[in-house]
């Protein structure tokens, strides 16, 4: 076995797993402070203002700005997942 697998196995880490970066981490660690409904919010909003812009007929703007709503609750599950099982 070769020394890294040793040592992650030591660590209780799987030999397929690998720990997260000093990065990854000062961002969850900002990120974990803010309140899941924060998301669910935002999307909300996203989808509101998207509706406003459609009725006004900025049909392209309206479709930029719904476009946010998936990737923010994509964060927003993310943000939940880290802060129920943690980054490691």
């Amino acid at each position: 076995m070769p020394h890294a697998t040793l040592e992650s196995q030591a660590r209780g880490v799987a030999p397929h797993e690998h720990e997260e970066g000093m990065i990854t981490k000062v961002i969850e660690q900002y990120t974990s402070a803010v309140p899941s409904g924060v998301y669910l919010n935002l999307a909300l909003g996203s989808i509101g203002l998207a509706a406003l812009l459609k009725l006004s007929g900025r049909d392209h703007d309206a479709q930029f700005v719904g476009q946010w709503v998936p990737t923010i609750l994509i964060l927003g599950l993310y943000n939940k997942l880290v802060k129920v099982h943690g980054s490691e």
